[in-house]
Order: C-alpha cells, then sequence, then structure tokens
C-alpha cells in the first residue's frame, strides 16, 4: 500500500510554489512601500506617482492589503514546505484582495482593471492549486 504522504510533488509543482512566491512577494514590497513612504520620498517622485501616494485610504483597507499581501506570502512557503495550512492562507488573502481590488475598481477613477483583475485570479488560482495538491498527496 502507499502512503500518500510520502508523494513527491512533480518539478511543475516547484515551480509554480517559486513563482508564486515571488509574485506574493512583490506584493510584500508594495505594501512596505506604501506602508512607510514619508512626505520627503513622495516629493521626489514624478507628479503623476504622487498623486497616488497622497490619496487617503480608510484603514480597513490598508488591512485588507496587509492581510492579503502576508497571507499570500505565507501561503507560498507553506507551499514550499508542503504544508495543507497554505489553503487557509490562501483563501484569506483571496477574500480581501478581492474586497480591495473591487474597492479601488469602485472608488478610483480611470483605473485601469487589468491588474486589480489579475490579482484576483491568481489568488484563486492559488486555492485552486493548493486544494489540487493536497488532493493528489503532495501536502502534508
Amino acid at each position: 500500500m502507499t502512503d500518500i504522504s510520502n508523494t513527491k510533488p512533480p518539478i511543475w509543482f516547484w515551480i509554480i510554489a517559486v513563482v508564486a512566491l515571488i509574485w506574493n512577494g512583490m506584493g510584500v514590497m508594495a505594501y512596505l512601500v506604501r506602508a512607510f513612504m514619508t512626505d520627503d520620498m513622495i516629493a521626489a517622485l514624478p507628479e503623476e506617482q504622487q498623486a497616488e501616494f497622497l490619496v487617503e485610504h480608510p484603514t480597513w483597507y490598508t488591512a485588507a492589503f496587509a492581510l492579503a499581501v502576508f497571507c499570500g506570502a505565507l501561503g507560498c512557503l507553506a507551499l514550499l514546505l508542503r504544508k495543507k495550512w497554505a489553503f487557509m492562507l490562501f483563501v484569506i488573502s483571496f477574500i480581501t484582495a478581492t474586497i480591495q481590488q473591487v474597492y479601488l475598481m469602485v472608488t478610483v477613477e480611470d483605473v485601469n482593471p487589468v491588474m486589480p483583475i489579475m490579482i484576483i485570479v491568481v489568488c484563486a488560482f492559488l486555492i485552486w492549486f493548493t486544494k489540487m495538491s493536497t488532493a493528489k498527496g503532495w501536502l502534508k
């Protein structure tokens, strides 16, 4: 009888997990830049970019942003460690990222919907990927 917990994932599992970690790492960096940008740093930016940083977002938006990116990054680390709890982290990331991106698309004028939609799709893919990986016995 085969022990399903010892099933080794294929190379493409690792490639997807690493690419997902890089993707979520960029999200963490975007959050940190936004959270720690000083007025002097904003003033040094081109005028078009200054407007983006001067928009005041509600506290819940900032919390959703933080949860989305940090749960996503932790979920990727859990994937690389082959842990089933990556699924719950990706669910939290999906819910909070969806709330955040829908808020942006509804409240910000002239927002290009490509990136917000792509973020939501990637979050949904990671949920599916984790569920499929668990079903195949790659996650413990």
